[in-house]
């Protein structure tokens, strides 16, 4: 697992800003109340892991299929955020908080959300709502020129002044409001047709839309309490009650409301939520959720991880061990087990598990860099020609990974091939955002290579690279 601890703050100041502060992300609902660092590159604190990513795709590939969105590669965005949430803020990705993970007891309640949130996209809600937004800037612009003119008009006209001034003032302020609910109702409106929509494709999949009502009518209770001394109208959601109430109505008599998870899928679930858990949580939390007493494998996985980062390295192996004896074929029990030699400097004992888990999992390009990266430590140019290959593919596929360009960094170091690993360190700089020392390795690395070959071309286009001033 890997987390970015990084989170940017929205400020605004008008009605209309405030708005477009509140629906920049069509969220499912809000909360009343694994791995190594990685940046994300959005701003957020987002945590990577292999087992989890690959979980939540299957959970999302057929809602995608039948929503129509395969071809644009929607991608699932996990953040370390421990409140109940998830939202849309383009059409390619889908944001869920670790919390709705962790709280989601059956697959059958995070595939609901996520149903929920691809009736956004699908329903281009993000365009149509900036469209809306900027319909708004422009009433609300047009609103202050004529507010500040009949102020201006009051201060030219001696006497009646403060009359003017405050008739100047209510012409502001009453476009304003009207602005804001306008738009709060334009984005109730299309949580209930992501509602709609999320019911349409676990039908069409052929999947109970239980845990999404179950989901949905929690969040209801939490806030019907509050709701009574709540301005319905300045709501980004439907009130829980006509919610719950059109949901009952759509969900009730799906032939695939009674449906269960298959057991298999349950467990994998299961060994995720105890994967986050061991985690991001707290020893003492997590051996009160995943006691001793409690031998299922996911409380096992818990504890391992908790043994691992917290205690003594042998006995986690021990118990890691154990996990690879109950599934031998699980690729995250190998990859945890490498990770936990990893860390502790055992790097040569890590390449045999992190190996295993890459020949199970061949598409998980975390757990690739994590083998690069055993290589790499091992300061030597075969294991160095080993690593190369696997970076590569990794930057193929995700070429905004700032650890996989570091580590291809060292790799070139390893060979003596100094213009190759400045520029992959230029490269990992410039995927962590620090752009004036992407340009200073870049600069030096063209130093090191032919004039016009591939690699100096590279390097001269982050060197000439024009970045906007603020």
């Amino acid at each position: 697992m890997r987390d970015n601890r990084r989170l940017n703050s929205l400020r605004t100041s008008t009605p209309a800003s405030r708005a477009l502060a509140v629906l920049t992300a069509l969220a499912v609902a809000a909360s009343a109340g694994p791995a190594s660092p990685q940046s994300g590159g959005h701003g957020l604190p987002i945590i990577r892991d292999s087992e989890t990513e690959q979980l939540l795709r299957e959970y999302t590939a057929p809602i995608l299929r039948v929503a129509g969105l395969t071809q644009q590669d929607v991608r699932i965005v996990i953040i370390n955020d421990r409140s109940f949430n998830a939202f849309v803020a383009d059409g390619r990705r889908i944001f869920v908080n670790v919390g709705a993970l962790m709280e989601s007891t059956t697959p059958n309640q995070i595939i609901g959300v996520f149903a929920h949130e691809s009736g956004h996209i699908a329903g281009g809600h993000m365009a149509r709502l900036r469209q809306e937004i900027a319909n708004a800037q422009t009433s609300s612009i047009i609103a202050m020129l004529i507010g500040a003119g009949a102020m201006a008009a009051g201060a030219l006209g001696g006497g009646s002044g403060g009359n003017a001034s405050q008739i100047g003032l209510a012409a502001m302020m009453g476009p304003q409001s009207m602005i804001q609910h306008s738009l709060l109702s334009y984005v109730r409106a299309q949580e209930e047709q992501a509602d709609k929509a999320g019911v349409k494709f676990l039908n069409a999949t052929g999947q109970s839309a239980k845990g999404m009502y179950d989901t949905f009518k929690r969040f209801a209770d939490e806030v019907l309490v509050r709701a009574q001394y709540t301005d319905p109208y300045l709501q980004t959601h439907p009130m829980p009650k006509e919610r719950m109430a059109a949901l009952d109505e759509l969900v009730k008599g799906s032939p695939y409301w009674d449906r269960k998870d298959p057991p298999e899928l349950q467990l994998r679930h299961d060994l995720m939520r105890a994967k986050l858990s061991g985690f991001i949580e707290r020893p003492q939390t997590v051996m009160r959720r995943y006691p001793q007493s409690n031998t299922s494998l996911p409380a096992r996985y818990a504890r391992a991880i908790v043994a691992y980062r917290h205690s003594d390295l042998r006995d986690a192996i021990t118990q890691i061990d154990g996990l690879i004896a109950a599934q031998p074929n699980n690729p995250y029990f190998h990859e945890l087990k490498g990770q936990a030699l990893m860390e502790n400097g055992r790097a040569p004992e890590a390449i045999g598990p992190l190996r295993r888990a890459a020949a199970l999992a061949p598409d998980a390009i975390l757990i690739r860099v994590m083998l690069a990266q055993a290589l790499v430590a091992m300061d030597d140019t075969k294991s160095a020609d080993e690593a190369i290959p696997l970076l590569r593919t990794a930057m193929t596929r995700e070429p905004d990974m700032p650890d996989a360009y570091s580590q291809l960094a060292m790799a070139y170091g390893r060979k003596g091939q100094y213009g190759e690993a400045d520029l992959a360190s230029a490269q990992a700089a410039f995927a962590r955002g620090d752009v004036k020392t992407a340009k200073e390795l870049a600069a030096r690395a063209k130093t090191r290579f032919p004039t016009g070959s591939p690699g100096w071309v590279k390097a001269d286009d982050i060197v000439t690279l024009k970045t906007s001033s603020r």
